[in-house]
């Protein structure tokens, strides 16, 4: 085993990989589950006092925050995981550089996103399957969430780096003081103020604009560099290369804005054709995928806590204990897994009955997606490390092929032909087989990988 200078130091090269994971991973989860947490408040909130048109109108909304965090993971992880490589191999000059023009991307594309989503803002929710009935609530919320789209990218971009430079909690709060704030006003302007989906969209912008504020102020805490506000600023090749190791992790939230879209079309086409009709279709998606979003988070959270472990340890040629921290990483995931699984087969009403009333019919209908859609969520998250492990070590066409797996290469494909055979049921059965063919393409990548791994 290589023992640098740089690994003595830092105890990413040298703690005990269950230690360092736990560290890292703990805070990251926290930090993730509150990211979701404010879609997931929003939902409860605007089920109980809207009804579930708002709950219909929020699921069109969604695929605009889900692009958001796409161009935030495409910087933040990008940016974190070349921060973890240079300070592995003791570049530090280089490492200042990233993080300068990651911060200057951040802000920029958090800008010009903003305001294309106000520009195009019917047209999008139009292709995103808002219907007539629809279409007002969602118009209504999208517009005001737009407006702390920049907050959310600076939030989650400065929060990854903070993470890379060994502060997970600083990194965990970031996100917590948000989601404390949301969860707060949204009652208050929903219930007291009879805002509706209004009041839950102002309630998440000024959640995040607190937590921008916070993860701003890490600017001048970081640990590793000395960076000053000079060093921020843009640079295309630096931006080109950062981009390129966020790829992976942001086409995996542009995959599943495309399922989204593609879903909500073909819910409210062959919903009309079934006893359903549309909104109810439309409606239990949007609170199965949002449920699926908390164990996601979970997996997210522990992906993103093992890459600067990986990152910084496959830098300092470490191999030992890069495939450590990925099996232990794996195991883990496998574990929370496996309680998602049991809580969706056998508790689905009771989830459901969380965010909201409706009818008979929308029950039988919600429980149904939650069973069959998420059959086989045990090994979902498998895919997901995978691709994010190769971003980590900067091999990112290997994660970038991993990400399109599961969503754009076997979901989307089967949900517009099973449903041309099975009607509704097809897009139902859908998930898990593109979940059960992504498994096997997942194991093939990283079995060959670990193979031409050496241990030095």
């Amino acid at each position: 085993m290589l023992q640098t200078t740089e690994t003595k130091e830092n105890p990413l090269g040298y703690r005990s990989i269950p230690s360092l994971l736990r560290s890292f991973a703990i805070p990251s989860i926290i930090a993730m589950l509150v990211s979701s947490l404010y879609n997931i408040v929003d939902q409860i909130f605007i089920g109980q006092g809207v009804g579930y048109l708002g709950n219909a109108a929020t699921n069109v909304a969604y695929p605009l925050t889900t692009i958001c965090l796409a161009i935030a993971l495409l910087i933040g992880i990008g940016s974190a995981s070349r921060f973890s490589l240079y300070l592995g191999s003791g570049q530090k000059d280089r490492a200042e550089k990233v993080v300068g023009n990651g911060i200057g991307m951040m802000a920029a594309c958090g800008i010009v996103y903003a305001v294309l989503v106000e520009i195009f803002m019917p047209v999008l929710l139009t292709a995103f399957g808002a219907t007539d009935e629809i279409m007002p609530y969602a118009e209504t919320y999208s517009r005001i969430v737009a407006v702390g789209m920049p907050f959310l990218i600076m939030t989650n971009g400065m929060s990854n780096l903070a993470r890379a430079d060994g502060s997970p909690k600083y990194s965990m709060t970031c996100m917590l003081i948000g989601a404390v704030i949301n969860t707060i006003l949204d009652p208050v302007f929903i219930f007291v103020f009879h805002l509706g989906v209004a009041g839950a969209a102002w309630a998440t912008v000024i959640g995040q604009f607190f937590s921008f504020l916070f993860a701003i102020a890490y600017i001048r805490k970081f640990k590793s560099i000395d960076l000053h506000i000079s060093d921020i600023g843009l640079d295309l090749r630096e931006s080109l290369q950062t981009a390129s190791l966020g790829m992976s992790n942001s086409l995996n939230q542009v995959a599943i804005t495309l399922v989204q879209i593609v879903l909500n079309n073909s819910l409210t086409y062959y919903g009309a054709m079934s006893v359903y009709g549309k909104e109810i279709p439309l409606a239990a998606c949007g609170i199965v995928m949002k449920t699926n979003a908390i164990l996601l988070a979970i997996i997210i959270g522990l992906s993103q806590g093992s890459q600067p472990i990986i990152g910084f340890n496959y830098g300092a040629r470490q191999y030992d204990r890069v495939k450590k921290t990925y099996r232990l990483a794996v195991t883990c995931n496998l574990i929370v897994s496996a309680i998602g699984f049991i809580l969706f087969q056998f508790f689905p009403y009771q989830i459901i009955s969380l965010f909201g009333t409706g009818d008979e019919m929308y029950f039988e209908f919600a429980i149904r997606f939650m069973r069959i859609f998420l059959f086989m969520v045990i090994i979902n998250g498998v895919q997901l490390l995978s691709s994010n492990f190769f971003a980590a070590i900067g091999k990112p066409v290997k994660g970038l092929v991993l990400s399109m797996t599961r969503q754009i290469i076997f979901l989307i494909p089967l949900v517009l032909i099973l449903p041309l055979f099975f009607g509704l049921d097809g897009i139902l059965y859908a998930g898990p087989v593109a979940d059960s063919i992504a498994f096997i393409v997942t194991v093939i990548f990283i079995v060959r990988e670990m193979r031409s791994m050496k241990v030095e």
